[in-house]
């Protein structure tokens, strides 16, 4: 006969043991966010989303609401690209200057050792400070600066997925070999070379991931930003609440999927093509 003890789980205890630490962890915090998912079937609450949810169809599909919305959609793909395009031209190079794995003062002592240190500190803070602050917020302030318009989505979008690739491009840098990149700085190649022939061709490929992730995440973030003036789909979006026309708000939403299945899309093609 089979030993009863050999078919149980040894990590059952401690398993168990983090389920209930994380229930009451959990349970106070959704106290206090106030998550009553009972009050969805509450009475009289299904009938009114019902009926929010019928004035979605069908998707609306005249002609001139369907320029208005291409125009948007053109907004915010252009907000999305541009802004994402921006946040790399930030992000990249503080994320050269925070690696540890180029710097040449970690060969060995030598005079530059704390001012290369320090420099990097003063990276990894700047970096801090631009994805501390969401791009809502930036957003916010750029419509008071520039007006309604997607320009002050682009400047949001840059500032704050700057600080998000710098800090991730740098990790992702950090975590893969950096044996090759040691061993041409001691022999005496520069930062660049070590990066561009040491670290990128093992994680070319999850820069590039991470990178049209951080680009569907501003198609998102764009369309979000819309309802404060940004411009694009989602600017469009808050007008066809403010009038109920649910089809509209259906045509926007389907639109919005299919830029996001875009993405995907794009994404799993790189990844093909990096491999």
């Amino acid at each position: 006969m089979t030993d009863p003890t050999a078919l149980r789980d040894p990590a059952a205890r401690r398993r168990l043991v983090g389920g209930l630490a994380a229930l009451a962890i959990a349970w106070p915090m959704l106290q206090l966010a106030g998550f009553q998912p009972a009050a969805l079937f509450g009475a009289g609450n299904l009938q009114v989303i019902g009926g929010f949810l019928a004035g979605f169809v069908p998707p609306a599909t005249a002609p001139d609401f369907l320029a208005l919305l291409a125009k948007a959609t053109l907004e915010t793909l252009a907000m999305a690209t541009a802004g994402t395009a921006l946040a790399f031209l930030i992000g990249a190079p503080l994320a050269f200057v925070t690696t540890r794995a180029l710097s040449r003062s970690r060969i060995g002592p030598g005079p530059g050792r704390v001012r290369a240190a320090a420099l990097r500190q003063c990276a990894r803070s700047l970096l801090m400070v631009l994805r501390a602050i969401p791009e809502i917020v930036w957003a916010l302030i750029f419509v008071r600066a520039l007006g309604l318009g997607p320009a002050a989505g682009v400047l949001a979008l840059a500032i704050t997925y700057g600080g998000m690739l710098g800090k991730v491009y740098a990790e992702v840098l950090e975590s893969t070999d950096t044996a090759p990149a040691r061993a041409l700085l001691e022999s005496g190649s520069g930062r660049l070379a070590a990066l561009c022939y040491g670290l990128l061709p093992n994680c070319a490929q999850e820069l590039t991931s991470y990178t049209v992730y951080r680009w569907e995440c501003a198609v998102r973030a764009s369309v979000v930003m819309g309802f404060v003036g940004a411009g694009g789909l989602g600017q469009l979006m808050d007008q066809s609440m403010k009038m109920l026309n649910g089809g509209e708000a259906s045509s926007i939403l389907l639109v919005f999927l299919g830029l996001v299945l875009l993405t995907d899309a794009l994404s799993n093609a790189l990844r093909r093509l990096l491999r």
